[in-house]
Parts: C-alpha cells; structure tokens; sequence
C-alpha cells in the first residue's frame, strides 16, 4: 500500500503504519503506480486526468460522494470499502496517532476558530467571527482565530480590537495545536475535517443543507449550521446565506454541541453524534 498526496505525506507522523509520497507529478504515474492491482482516486479526473485509461484496476469515488443519502463523506467512504474491498468491519475514522508528547484536548477551554475557506461564497463575515469570539471570551472560553500566512491580508479588521490571531508554518505544526484545543468551529473547509479527524469536536458554517449534509466532518461530534428553512429559492441563499445567521445562533449552536459533549463524556456514550441547526 502507498498513499500519494501532499496533504496525507505533510502528515506522515500522525500515520505511522501508513507509508506516504508527495502527491504523483502526472508524467510519473504511470511507472509508480503500475505495480498496485488497485489504484483508488477521490475523483474522475482528479488529480490524475486519465488514470481509468491506462490502469486496469482504476477506482474513483464518484459514485459514493454523490449517492442520495445523508450520510457524510467519512460514512460514505465507510461504506464503499465495505462493499468494495469485503471489508465489514469498515468505519469511519483513518487512524491518525498523536506522536508523543501531545495531549488530547489539553487545553479544554480553547476554540479553534477558523474564519478562512478555499472561496469567498463560503465564508460567513469576518466581523461575525469576531463577534463570535467575544462572546465565547464572555462565556469563560479561549477563543483563537486560526489563519493561513497569506490569508493575514484581510486581518486584523479595521476598529475592531480583535481576538488572538495565528498561523503555522505547516500543516503538522496545525495538526498538533489542533489536537491540543477543546473544540472548533468555522466555515466548510479542510481545517474542520482535520480538527474532526484529531478527534476535537467541531462546529461547522454551511451555505447549503445539501452540502453541509454530505461534508460536514464526521470523525468526531460535530454541528452544522446553515440558512434556515425560510429564505426561498437558490439564488436568494447563495445571496444572503451569510446574513440569514446570526451570531446569537451560531453561539446556540456552539453551546447546545458543548453541552452534549460534556454529557456524552460523562455517561460514557460514543463518540460519533452529529446535531444539526438548521431550522
């Protein structure tokens, strides 16, 4: 077995018994990956374009991303090396370990907060972010704005005295404060599936219910929030999705995930619950 992809190979120390590789320039895939009966790709045509045509034993997860069901992306893939592979013990999680010297959730107090995404349309408005965080200072919490070297342009928000902000050098040096806080909450992004991954409880802003049903990570308790029910039609929540929620009710949300956390910890239930707050 090989896992190829710089994000995975970034990570190598929290996956010891998985051998990872930068991810495959397009002109060396064919000799690396000739050896393997099976090669098995997030999508059609990504990132290799065309391995279906020159590798036997292709496999893409099409079909599993966009089945018509309500589970999410970690289920979903559940599922499909169960049926695939003959696999019925299969869950949902990938196996990270924290190297030594980590603790899980040290810091109890401290929120991730993650107010970046790969694109405008999925960010919720810096300034409510903001807001959040002196809500969560209210409520006896820790919160900290966590953002990329390059995202730093569109922070700090002019007049605003802002919460703690930072950065990391790499996503290892992410991935180890990310297991160390209590809890996390941002828009659909990366940072979320990893936090979930880590096993921190995450709260996550969606602009669909659609999307947020498949993508919301699903590694650890989690909540989703997204448009309520009331505003019509596509193009009016792509619009106004971002003033359709409300700081008051992302900090709901927030509270009601804690909540549950606290309680699941002290009957000892298992982890793996979801909540959503959509209506």
């Amino acid at each position: 077995m090989q896992i190829y992809g710089d994000h995975a190979h970034a990570l190598a120390h929290w996956f010891p018994h998985l051998p990872t590789s930068r991810a495959l320039a397009a002109g060396a895939a064919v000799r690396a990956l000739e050896p393997f009966q099976v090669v098995v790709q997030m999508h059609r045509d990504r990132p290799l374009a065309d391995a279906g045509a020159w590798h036997k034993g292709f496999v893409h997860l099409h079909e599993a991303e966009y089945a018509d069901n309500a589970d999410c992306m970690a289920q979903r893939f559940a599922g499909f090396a169960a049926t695939r592979f003959g696999l019925p013990r299969a869950v949902a999680t990938n196996g990270m370990q924290a190297p030594p010297g980590l603790v899980f959730r040290r810091h109890a107090r401290r929120v991730a907060i993650h107010p970046e995404a790969s694109s405008a349309d999925k960010r919720w408005p810096p300034a409510r972010f903001v807001a959040l965080a002196r809500r969560l200072e209210r409520a006896g919490l820790e919160p900290v704005l966590v953002v990329h070297e390059r995202e730093r342009a569109r922070w700090p928000l002019t007049g605003v005295a802002m919460p703690v902000l930072r950065s990391f050098d790499t996503t290892t040096a992410l991935a180890d404060w990310l297991y160390e806080c209590g809890w996390f909450i941002g828009n659909d992004s990366g940072v979320g599936h990893l936090a979930s991954s880590l096993g921190v409880p995450t709260l996550s802003v969606f602009r669909r219910k659609r999307v947020a049903q498949r993508w919301r990570p699903g590694f650890a308790p989690g909540a989703i929030v997204y448009p309520p029910w009331w505003l019509p039609t596509a193009a009016l929540k792509e619009r106004w999705w971002r003033e359709s929620i409300s700081v008051a009710r992302l900090f709901s949300a927030f509270c009601m995930l804690r909540t549950r956390v606290v309680a699941m910890n002290g009957c000892g239930a298992p982890e793996g619950a979801r909540q959503e707050v959509g209506t």
